[in-house]
């Protein structure tokens, strides 16, 4: 199985990624395999049937489904997990929910951060900063709780020196997506890959013979099929029917490694831009 340093590679993030591809048997195998952590060293491809109430057979499919060769390579990944260290936390905030609430969100950003080195590589971010290089026109589209991170990557292109249009509105989106010149770019963002409005307006943009950047959170989606690059940013839970923080956190470093990339191909744009933006900026500032 191929990764992308023998550093930085994260177990847990690489099944959360492909977690929407599994099967149902196959999706209980991958989240013992989650829940164990380094601690499948010690478990043998029965034990992780048992817990996952399936059979050895189905343990090694869900191995292969994910990108192993089988369960020993698993294993092994799970072995330079654990030499990595689980980074624990300092202290147990014990029964208290506001001090629980704060540790697991604090324990969920690192996560989402450290996973980062698993999901993204350096050869998409070139990819998808060359297409913006060359792109006419950007659009950004992005709802809800993504909302916010296509209005910082809107920004931050702008200021680069890119022809951005970030409609807020749905339809005005797509129409703004099927309108765009070949060779322009459509930069889609949401968490699963899933929302109906980003991945049509996706479609529209490829339908006008646009390229798509695709930033989400799972390397298998609508989203990610409807992609000419696609940078995948870490899987996190959802609670209470939102996606956590950590995702989104994940999403907006993946906006500032791709605005950097960028800016090392267009050095002499940017730096016009980014005097003209620091002169907004000052005009706004006391």
């Amino acid at each position: 199985m191929e990764q992308n340093s023998s550093d930085g590679y994260r177990l847990g993030a690489h099944v959360r990624a492909r977690l929407p591809e599994l099967r149902e048997t196959e999706a209980r195998v991958a989240q013992v395999i989650l829940d164990q952590g380094a601690d499948l060293v010690r478990l043998s491809v029965s034990d992780v049937a048992a817990l996952a109430g399936t059979a050895p057979s189905s343990v090694v499919r869900a191995c292969q489904r994910l990108g192993f060769r089988g369960y020993q390579e698993l294993k092994i990944a799970a072995a330079r997990q654990g030499a990595a260290g689980s980074g624990a936390l300092a202290s147990d905030p014990g029964d208290d929910p506001a001090a629980r609430a704060l540790a697991d969100t604090l324990h969920a950003s690192r996560e989402a951060l450290g996973d980062l080195a698993t999901t993204l590589t350096a050869t998409g971010l070139r990819a998808a900063a060359a297409a913006l290089d060359a792109a006419p026109r950007v659009v950004v589209a992005a709802a809800g709780l993504s909302a916010a991170v296509a209005a910082d990557a809107a920004y931050r292109l702008r200021a680069l020196g890119c022809v951005v249009d970030a409609p807020a509105d749905a339809l005005t989106a797509q129409l703004s997506a099927a309108q765009l010149p070949p060779g322009a770019v459509c930069l889609a963002i949401s968490h699963t890959g899933a929302t109906r409005s980003t991945v049509d307006t996706a479609r529209r943009a490829r339908l006008a013979g646009a390229e798509v950047i695709g930033l989400t959170s799972y390397a298998q989606s609508p989203l990610s099929e409807t992609s000419t690059h696609t940078l995948v940013a870490g899987g996190q839970d959802l609670v209470f029917g939102l996606e956590t923080t950590a995702s989104r956190i994940a999403h907006l470093v993946t906006i500032d490694a791709l605005a950097q990339t960028l800016l090392a191909l267009r050095t002499t744009t940017a730096e016009r831009t980014l005097h003209l933006s620091a002169d907004v900026t000052a005009d706004h500032s006391y």
